[in-house]
């Protein structure tokens, strides 16, 4: 027995100072070591490296004051090389993601069109436009644009139902990381559509701009069937799968549909039913279907935050304005936010706990739509800070009104 128990302290040990040897490498990398080296160190020194240790690695150098983009894309870049060739799955039994509709078989699929749009049409007219920038070519790489950025709805499933529940398992590195890159992406494939819808001549800028989305959506299809999906699948359980499954509707696909409707062996879990039960409020009785139904019936989107700034609640009308999955419930509000936008989160919370401020509006156009985003303090009846709502409103059809309609017209 004592023997077992010294084999379990050596294991333990050596794990120890693996992670360490670990961070100390990347510590180096991030300080400026020539990545050669920490390439050759990495391979002498650790050799494989698995998922779980990448999920322990250092990431908060992303947040760094003064850091500029184009470092962190430099950063990000140089950690996939240095995992290229050295990553070691763990052994499983079962392989449920290759059941077509399983939610990583379904992420698959889209990386296999996104590749294949890459080599198949994008690099064809982007090398066609090099030799000649007519309006046909021009045109051509403009409809190739066009079908990538469907790629942000891979992004969107992927930051606001597997981001999650990583999450959940004190996993965040990664998912900050990637969430810039993915961002990154999306501006980079927006400024090359917006340069040839408006095309002046400027053929390097097309082809630079190109050149860097093709480069880092290859990498990213790389980090996720590498090393975010194989860590998603080792800590996910199978009811987890099951609600991502289901909600992944809500967002949508990328390029293609899922193959299939995944069920699980067993009998997939279903929704919970509504209690029957009463709320008495201070002017009226309602049951909480009654409840749940009325707020989803307002022509608006309503998000409750806690004073803790955890997503409780967000209402489910019939068109969602911004897209919500129920595995935001539970999740601070700074992580359901793009990295680059949270410190405007983070300072109106400031402002709301500090009693600076009760309300703050914001307004945008999204697509077809003139979004209407009020953002306002619940206090208790002493004054003390609740949570804070948010209320979504698309008002196109509000600043067309003209004249009256009364109600017995």
């Amino acid at each position: 027995m004592s023997e077992l128990i010294n084999n379990r302290e050596q294991m333990t040990e050596e794990r120890t100072e693996r992670l360490a040897m670990l961070k100390q490498i990347f510590i180096d990398l991030h300080n400026g070591k020539n990545p050669a080296e920490v390439k050759a160190q990495f391979d002498k020194e650790i050799g494989k490296i698995n998922v779980e240790e990448i999920s322990q690695l250092p990431h908060d150098f992303i947040e760094e004051e003064g850091m500029t983009t184009a470092e962190v894309k430099r950063l990000y870049n140089l950690h996939t090389e240095i995992f290229k060739g050295s990553i070691q799955e763990k052994v499983r039994y079962q392989h449920p993601e290759d059941e077509p509709g399983h939610p990583v078989h379904t992420f698959k699929m889209e990386n296999q069109e996104v590749a294949k749009l890459i080599k198949d049409r994008l690099q064809v007219h982007l090398a066609q436009f090099a030799e000649e920038d007519s309006s046909e070519n021009v045109y051509k790489l403009m409809e190739d644009t066009n079908l990538l950025l469907d790629i942000d709805k891979h992004y969107s499933r992927k930051e606001n139902l597997i981001f999650p529940y990583l999450e959940k398992y004190g996993i965040y590195g990664p998912t900050n990381m990637m969430w810039r890159i993915d961002d990154f992406i999306r501006d980079g494939i927006k400024d090359v559509r917006k340069k040839l819808g408006s095309y002046d001549g400027d053929k390097q800028a097309i082809i630079e701009g190109t050149q860097f989305c093709m480069k880092e959506l290859l990498e990213m299809i790389y980090r996720e069937e590498n090393i975010l999906f194989p860590m998603a699948l080792q800590n996910f359980t199978e009811d987890e799968w099951v609600k991502i499954a289901h909600e992944s509707d809500e967002i949508g696909f990328c390029l293609i549909a899922p193959a299939a409707g995944w069920k699980p062996e067993r009998k997939a879990i279903g929704e919970k039913a509504i209690s029957e039960g009463f709320i008495k409020m201070e002017t009226g009785i309602l049951s909480l279907k009654q409840l749940e139904l009325l707020l989803n019936h307002l022509p608006v989107d309503i998000t409750f935050i806690d004073h803790e700034d955890v997503v409780r609640y967000f209402s489910h009308g019939k068109e969602r304005i911004f897209a919500r999955t129920k595995a935001v419930i539970g999740r601070t509000v700074q992580n359901c936010h793009p990295p680059r936008s949270v410190h405007v989160v983070e300072e109106l919370l400031s402002d709301f706990k500090a009693g600076k401020k009760d309300s703050e509006d914001f307004w945008i156009k999204v697509k077809d739509k003139f979004v209407y985003i009020r953002y306002f303090a619940v206090r208790d009846e002493n004054g003390g800070y609740v949570g804070t709502l948010e209320f979504t409103q698309n008002i196109s059809p509000i600043k067309e009104l003209d004249g009256e309609k009364r109600i017995l017209a």
